[in-house]
């Protein structure tokens, strides 16, 4: 067990001068601050990696993480852990700045950082894994929090802090007791069972409880420092750096590098808000009722096709979706294509195609890997119950108004203006018009709703059918009509003829 305590530095100073001397002769370096706000996800993790780059190669020597943050994504927020230790740490000094507060996947960032430091009445902790509406128990919560417990203590003993405590930030069945070593003067943290026993090394009679079984850990700025977790704790970012200054006899360039996400990233991880999602969802399926109502393929049906490749294509691109996902939506449109402009009637191929559909759409709302099934499993927090909950709703809110925008499409947008060509609209009884698609060799014949005709294709809807010596491309509506079906006119719009199979 690893256990450690507060060392005898600047980082236990009860308080710090913000603009301190640093002789003229020190080494001058150059920080760079990176933000870390919202939801961690894999948008979060590729955007960190390429800012940090970039600050690497403007000659970036600390790099500071300005966290906001109450949790994601369990596997994003181990990439991120690993990158810092790993990677990130051999090129520069990576530092946590707690501007608000570090909840669950946060609290794993900034462990994984060499040094935290925590603005006044901010919080660090809470990353126990629980599972909504279920209660854990025994090896299935063993099982959810071996693997966070296990990557806690990666970074605590990689950035020397106190392992007891972040592991108590994780489970809640840990005891943790602070006590003071007699020989070296600092306070060490241990789990109840591995408490030490020599009272000639140990203070055992003055050892305090901080952590009982029945509690997540989650400390203040002022605890975090006293337990040795917070190097410092700050009124700003410039006191914040003023101390690594003074700390590490180092001099600050005044130029502080401030790296934002780019458009593209702030641009795919709004195109998840469940706002955007469920405006994206109602405006596809829109495209997808007014491209059924109208023959050919136009201008609705791309308009869909872009929608939904927009809500799959930035939850993949964050991690929320899988390639699995994306082919099963593609094979529910090809299916139920199929069945509408192939198959006649509607059967087990239109079924499958709206099964495959939903069950795609519902996939996108749980972050998982391509071999897991699609349902939240154990992680931080509720924080994948909470991405299901908000999709959902999201996707709810646009299919309501697809159902009233659908609705306001058929009743009244025919009859108005710039909208009239949009929905094929009920002409009157009697109406004529004049049919310019005729074969070469025959004669223009004047039409009108109510005449009557045969079709000479399959209407699957659209086709040609023949009323008297006239051909003309029509649209069936309701269900297909056979070849050599009986028909007759219920509709006409501009070019477009619509009909109805006369029932024998």
């Amino acid at each position: 067990m690893l256990s450690l305590g507060l060392c005898e530095c600047a980082v236990c100073f009860p308080a710090f001068a913000a603009e301190p001397n640093i002789p003229y002769d020190v080494p001058e370096v150059t920080a760079a601050v990176i933000t870390c706000t919202g939801l961690i996800d894999d948008g979060l993790y590729t955007s960190i990696k390429r800012r940090a780059n970039a600050a690497i190669d403007m000659g970036a020597n600390y790099i500071i993480l300005e966290i906001e943050t109450y949790g994601g994504l369990v596997k994003s927020a181990d990439d991120i852990s690993k990158y810092l230790i790993l990677e990130l740490s051999q090129k520069a000094r990576t530092v946590a700045y707690i501007n608000t507060e570090a909840i669950s996947a946060g609290a794993m960032i900034s462990v994984s950082c060499q040094d935290i430091i925590m603005r006044e009445n901010t919080t660090i902790g809470d990353c126990a894994p629980i599972q909504m509406g279920e209660k854990l128990e025994d090896v299935e919560r063993e099982k959810a929090e071996s693997f966070i417990r296990s990557t806690f203590q990666r970074a605590a003993q990689a950035n020397n802090y106190p392992v007891a405590l972040l592991e108590a930030m994780v489970s809640r069945h840990k005891k943790v007791w602070q006590v003071q070593n007699l020989k070296t003067k600092l306070y060490e943290f241990y789990e109840d069972e591995k408490l030490p026993k020599d009272g000639r090394i140990y203070d055992l009679r003055a050892k305090e409880l901080i952590d009982n079984e029945n509690e997540i850990l989650t400390l203040t700025a002022a605890k975090a420092m006293e337990y040795g977790i917070a190097r410092m704790v700050a009124v700003d970012m410039n006191e914040a750096i003023a101390f690594l200054g003074v700390r590490d006899n180092v001099k600050f360039s005044p130029n502080i590098i401030r790296l934002e996400p780019n458009w593209s990233e702030q641009l795919v991880r709004l195109l998840n808000h469940p706002t955007l999602t469920g405006i994206l969802f109602m405006v596809g399926l829109l495209g997808i009722y007014i491209e059924l109502k109208t023959p050919g393929l136009g201008l609705p049906g791309l308009v869909a096709v872009v929608c939904f490749a927009i809500i799959f294509g930035s939850r993949y691109l964050t991690g929320l979706a899988t390639w699995w996902e994306i082919a099963v939506f593609a094979i529910g449109i090809i299916l139920l294509a199929i069945e509408i402009f192939i198959i006649p009637g509607f059967g087990i191929t239109g079924v499958l195609g709206i099964l495959f559909i939903v069950i795609s759409l519902f996939a996108v709302l749980i972050p998982n890997r391509p071999d897991e099934l699609p349902w939240p499993r154990n992680d931080f927090n509720d924080v994948q119950w909470q991405i299901l909950s908000n999709g959902a709703w999201g996707f709810s809110i646009g299919f309501v108004g697809f159902i009233v925008l659908a609705y306001i499409l058929a009743k009244f947008l025919p009859k108005t203006g710039p909208f009239k060509g949009l929905i094929l609209a009920q002409a009157e009884a009697g109406a004529q018009m004049q049919i310019d698609m005729t074969a070469p060799s025959q004669k223009v014949n004047e039409l009108k709703t109510g005449d009557a005709g045969v079709a000479i294709t399959k209407l699957r809807p659209a086709g040609q059918a023949r009323f008297e010596d006239a051909v003309v491309d029509v649209v069936a509506e309701g269900e297909f009509v056979e070849n050599g079906q009986k028909i007759k006119i219920i509709q006409i719009q501009g070019n477009k003829v619509v009909v109805r199979k006369i029932e024998e």
